[in-house]
Order: structure tokens, then sequence, then C-alpha cells
């Protein structure tokens, strides 16, 4: 038998399973992914019959991203694949036996896409700051978002936050406009804080977020606002020029300029006087300064009104009223009426004889300009002939006797009657009240000037005793005749300086009549007029009249 051994030629070439391998890697694979694993045979024996894998005309970008093991003909992962920059992968193999002969495949690697970008956020302009009269829909900014991606993974959803005074509005693909939606008003919100969230719609969906800072332009749309509805202010009467008198306060929420508070003082008049001449204010500070001294006894109060004006364009302005009340300084003594000042002439009382204790003999009438406690009036004697013998009313003025009169008392009595207010300090002011007592002008001696004049109180009596005993002869003898034509009474009047009467209520009611007992046969009743206004009295009238009973 013959063996005849045939010896291996390398005669076969090494034959892939495929012509074309396809893959499909995600993006992002870790390393050392198996991607796939190519695989050819060679029907050759021994060395001829052994293959080995390469990569044939292999770029270094795809070199560094995969590696192919030359006996396996596993091809793995070894760099950082990414979608973004390449979607796929074509690279060709070859199939080598030992002498040589080789043969090639085609391998094509499908990379797909992993939601692995997040939206980015472009703002492609923004007005700022913003007027705060925008009307609502006006545009602010433009945003663009672009996501990498694909398909739903680059599909995005743009929104703002809530509660904010501004939309988002789609226009062309992947762009949106930032519009007002309401009215804006920097008083309450100056500054906005605008976040864009943008998210896309991959599994898990990735966002991302801008912030915009959107400011709001000051408009003049406030007035000036006074802290008070109105203002009222005391001024004490006899205040120094200059003096304030009280300070006015307008706030302007607006922004600079606009916000600019000036004060002034609308024109008008007080009692036909410009309101100028009393009040001045100062523009920045609303400090309101009286201009002259005020009198309470002229006016006590007044109004002004006060201008608070912004510096904006068109500028607003608001005003107050300032009620302004002179508060009374006790700077005027009582004036007294009754008796009437002391000057070239003086006033005398009759006391009757017959008086008792609490009689009512005279008043003093006194007024004071002031107000309040500054005119409360108290009236006291501070000298008199008698101290014991007269009162006076405390509040009332009235002056009475404490005591019935005597024999014994001077029949001339002075009193001394000091009027003083209950202002602090107390003003006053003193009076002489010059009383006789008698019941009538014919049992007076002689009526001495008690004004105490030392050059003229001698002359002015005698003349007065002259006078009197002339007229009494004269006043007789037309008493006669007509009483025989009338038959009435008249109360005597005894008047000084021709001008003022002794009220009858402070005469004594014998003094007008005498009844028929005694020596005289017949009634005496007297009108006597005197004068001393030059100091040397005469009877300017006389008049007697005598009738029977």
């Amino acid at each position: 038998v013959i063996h005849v051994t045939v010896l291996d030629a390398n005669d076969n070439a090494p034959v892939f399973s495929q012509a074309v391998y396809k893959a499909s890697l995600p993006e992002n694979s870790p390393l050392d992914t198996v991607v796939v694993t190519v695989s050819a045979t060679d029907a050759d024996e021994g060395v001829n019959g052994e293959v080995t894998y390469e990569f044939d005309d292999v770029s270094d970008e795809n070199s560094n991203l995969f590696s192919l093991d030359h006996e396996t003909g596993k091809i793995t992962v070894v760099g950082p694949v990414d979608y973004e920059k390449e979607s796929s992968y074509e690279m060709q193999i070859s199939a080598k036996d030992g002498l040589g002969l080789a043969s090639y495949s085609t391998l094509i690697i499908e990379i797909t896409d992993v939601n692995d970008n997040a939206p980015v956020i472009y703002l492609k302009s923004l007005t700022s700051p913003i007027p705060e009269n925008a009307s609502p829909g006006t545009e602010v900014g433009i945003i663009n978002v672009q996501d990498r991606d694909s398909e739903n993974n680059r599909q995005v959803r743009c929104y703002i936050q809530q509660n904010l005074p501004f939309k988002l509005v789609p226009s062309i693909k992947n762009y949106y406009s930032l519009v007002t939606t309401g009215e804006l008003d920097r008083e309450l919100v100056s500054d906005y804080n605008i976040t864009i969230t943008a998210t896309d719609e991959g599994s898990p969906p990735l966002s991302s977020s801008k912030s915009v800072q959107l400011s709001v332009a000051d408009v003049n749309d406030n007035p000036p606002v006074f802290e008070e509805q109105s203002y009222k202010a005391h001024v004490t009467e006899n205040n120094k020029p200059g003096a304030s008198v009280c300070s006015v306060t307008a706030r302007d929420p607006d922004w600079r300029q606009n916000g600019t508070v000036i004060y002034s003082i609308l024109p008008g008049e007080v009692n036909g006087v410009p309101v100028s001449s009393f009040l001045s204010v100062n523009g920045d500070t609303g400090v309101i300064h009286a201009v002259k001294s005020f009198d309470y006894e002229q006016f006590r109060s007044f109004k002004v009104h006060v201008v608070a004006r912004d510096n904006g364009s068109p500028p607003l302005s608001s005003n107050v009223t300032v009620s302004v009340f002179i508060t009374d300084v006790n700077d005027n003594s009582p004036q007294i009426l009754y008796p009437a000042p002391e000057g070239n002439s003086f006033m005398t009382e009759l006391v009757p004889k017959a008086a008792h204790g609490g009689s009512l003999v005279s008043k003093v009438i006194a007024v004071d300009a002031d107000s309040g406690q500054n005119a409360w009036l108290s009236y006291h004697i501070v000298k008199s002939t008698d101290p014991g013998l007269f009162t006076i009313g405390l509040h009332s003025g009235e002056i009475r006797t404490q005591r019935d009169i005597s024999e014994s008392d001077n029949i001339k009595q002075n009193l001394i009657v000091l009027v003083k207010d209950n202002g602090q300090p107390s003003l006053s002011a003193t009076c002489t009240m010059y009383l006789v007592i008698s019941d009538n002008l014919a049992e007076v001696p002689e009526l001495k000037d008690v004004s105490y004049d030392e050059n003229n109180s001698k002359l002015t009596s005698y003349l007065i005793i002259a006078l009197v005993s002339v007229s009494t002869f004269f006043l007789t003898f037309i008493i006669v005749i007509l009483a025989v034509r009338f038959c009435r009474r008249r109360k005597p009047r005894l008047l000084f300086d021709g001008a003022v009467a002794i009220p009858s209520a402070y005469l004594p009611p014998n003094y007008a009549e005498v009844d028929g007992a005694g020596t005289l046969r017949s009634t005496y009743n007297y009108d006597a007029y005197l004068t001393t206004g030059s100091r040397t009295s005469d009877f300017k009238n006389t008049e007697a009249l005598m009738y029977s009973c």
C-alpha cells in the first residue's frame, strides 16, 4: 500500500463570515465595551490557516476610539464616543493567514444618541431698563434655545417663573420673545430677576436655566404726598420774626429728580394782606418760618396752603392746608372803663349817710384785651381813707359798705383800686374812686379837688363855695315861680366835666326828696351841673324848685 501524503500549500485566503459588519453603539459607552466580533476562516492548515485581524488604513481618530484584537477579532471601545461629534463610523478590517494571503470586510458602527446634552439658552437681545409705563405686550428681549441631542432629546420647552408681569412667546424655531403681560410700577418693583428655564423631552429630561436682570425705568407718574392731610401750628404772639412755626413733609416715590420735592406757599391774603407777609417756607426742607411778629389781639388764626412740587417733566404737585393758631400772651394790662381815667377832670360819687353794711356804692368796670386766664380780672382795694369802711367784689368790681355809715366817718373817702389779670406774670392797672358821704350837695362844706393838684385845689374850692351861695338865692326865686305850675319831682344828678353822670343806682334815695318834717317848710330839689376841667369850677346852670306840701 502506497501512502501518498499531500502537503498543504497556502492556496486559500481567509474568508470573513460577513462581507459587511454592522453594529449599534450608544454614545458615551464605557471603555472596553465590545462593539462587535469579526470572524474569518482559512481552509489551509498549519501556518497557512492561522488568521490574524487588523484595521486596514484606519484614521488616528478611529484608532483612538476602537481597538481590534488581532487574534479574536473582538472590537472594543477605547475612547469617548460622542454622537454629537460623529454619529457613525466605517472601517476596513483585514484577515491575513500566515503567508500573507488576506481578505477584507467592512465594519459600520452606528452611534445612537443618548440624552446627554442639556438645552443651552442664548439671550439675543434685552431692553433694560424698560419704562414703567410700557404697555402690556411690549417686547423686552429675544431668547434662543439650542439642544445638541437629536429627535425627542432635542425637543425643548421654555418657560419663566410665575407671578411676574412677563411671559415667553414662541416665534420662529427655537426662538422666544420675552414680553410684558401687565402694567409695571417702579415704585413697587424696580428690578426683576427673571429665570428662564429650558427642558428637553429626553429620558430622563435635562434642563438648564438662565437669569436675566431687568430694571424698570422711572416715569414721573406720582405727585408728592404729604404725610398728614392737614397741619396745625401754634405760635405764641410777639414771636421773633424768622422763628420756626412748623414743618411739613411730602414724599414722592419717584426716582431722582422725579422724586425731588420743592415746597412753596400758594399766593393768598390774610385780612387783605398777602400771605407772604406772614409766613415763608424753606423750599428744600419744608420748614415754615414766621416773617413777622404776630399779635393775638389783631387776629387769632389764619390758614395758608403749602404746595409740594416735584422736578419731573411735566412736574406734578399737591397741596396741604396749614392752620396757624396764635397763642395769647399776657401783654395787655387791664383797661379801666369806669371810673374814667384821670386827666383834666375827675368824678365823685355820693354815699348816703344812712347806708347800711352791704349797700352798693359804685362799681369799677375794666376790660382786658387778652383772652383766657390772661383776661380774668380781679379787683382789690390797695389803699383807702378808712380801710374798714368799704370792700370790693373780687371778680365783680362792686364797691359796697362793710358796715353802717357813722357820723364819725370822714365825709370824703378816697379808694385806690387795683385791677389785675391772671396772666403769668400778672399785669395790673389802678384807679382812684372819690366818694363823698352826704345826702345832698348843700351839706358838703367844700368840694376839694381830690386829685391833689397843689396849684389849683384852693382856688377851685373857693369858687365852688361862692357859686353855690349865689346860685342858692337865684334858685329859690325860680322855684317859687315854677312851683305854682309844676308839681313834679326830679332826682338830682351831679355831673362833672359836663359829660359823665353819676349812676342813679348809686345815689341815696333821700338826696332827691326830703319830707316836710323838720324846720324847712318846703322841699328842695337840685339839678347841679359842674365842671372842673379848668380847675376853676363854676355853675353852668342851676335850678331850684320849691313847692308847698
